[in-house]
């Protein structure tokens, strides 16, 4: 029997804590899951498990093999990638998951950049503004917006957003630019409800931070949606510099309270942790690192 296999079939038992959980995540059976570990151990001539009727729990010497073998199969794993693809380039389908505008702005136009350099790659892109689970919709990478809540994944970051307030010029010259944070509670502010605190708005100014509560008719939960209703007129929109970088070019928008900071916060790259990461995904986010880098977007 293929010590590989006993090896994978003992660490997904020790991570699992049984036997199905492991067959399940392996893909094979119950019985060829038990079996692999018990030719596993005649090998070794230890015990690496203790076993009970609900559960198994790992001896010293299980513990000592578990410590290692992770590490060692995902060596394998990336050996086995790069020695596959070396004669014919990057292959296959990466499935990536990012927020709808960011996505539409910016990740998109990555994506195409990155494609160009790798003609066997097929590029799967799901936009939604949820924080989509990674294991269970097979997604390979996820970029991020904001500080990431899940303990079971680990992240690139590839730079930091920039939120700022805009209005268009038809709505200053009627109700005027306010000069300080607290002027906003008199203002109509359109509200991006994919914020954390939607009617919360930050602002930093000499290392002081600066916190006003706004009101608003209108509430949604796109900052893009949120910029086009400011361009219309209707109200202040406070959205990252990157949503709002070709109003503000254009002029349809402009910047207010510009001698303070808007609220900052991580733009990441995520992946499952504890997965062999494919040369195909590395090669991806080490491209995104770069391109945001000379892309200004952020």
């Amino acid at each position: 029997m293929d010590i590989v296999d006993e090896l994978r079939a003992f660490v997904a038992t020790a991570q699992t804590g049984s036997f199905t959980a492991a067959a399940d995540q392996l893909g094979v059976s119950n019985r060829l899951t038990s079996k692999y570990v018990a030719e596993l151990e005649a090998r070794l001539g230890v015990r690496l498990f203790q076993r009970t009727t609900r559960r198994v729990g790992l001896t010293p010497a299980g513990e000592d093999l578990l410590a290692r073998a992770p590490a060692l199969l995902d060596d394998l794993d990336d050996l086995l990638s790069v020695v596959a693809e070396g004669s014919r380039g990057l292959t296959g389908v990466i499935r990536i998951s990012a927020p709808i505008t960011f996505g539409e702005v910016y990740v998109a136009g990555m994506l195409g950049r990155f494609a160009d350099l790798h003609p066997g790659l097929s590029i799967d892109l799901r936009l939604s503004d949820d924080h989509v689970d990674l294991a269970s919709e097979g997604i390979d990478l996820a970029f991020r917006i904001g500080q990431s809540d899940m303990a079971s994944i680990k992240a690139r970051k590839l730079g930091e957003y920039q939120s700022v307030a805009v209005a268009s010029p038809a709505y200053l010259a009627a109700h005027g630019t306010p000069m300080a944070p607290a002027a906003l509670e008199a203002h109509a502010c359109i509200l991006d409800t994919n914020r954390r605190a939607a009617t919360r708005w930050t602002f930093r100014r000499d290392g002081i931070d600066h916190v006003v509560t706004v009101q608003g008719r209108f509430r949604v939960n796109s900052a893009r949606a949120s910029v086009a209703l400011a361009a219309a007129g209707l109200g202040i929109a406070y959205a990252p510099r990157f949503a709002v970088t070709e109003a503000l070019e254009t002029g349809a928008l402009l910047p207010v309270l510009t001698d303070h900071q808007g609220d900052t916060g991580p733009v990441s790259a995520v992946y499952l942790e504890g997965r062999t990461m494919p040369r195909k995904i590395r090669a991806l986010i080490d491209f995104a690192v770069e391109d945001v880098r000379g892309s200004a977007i952020l």
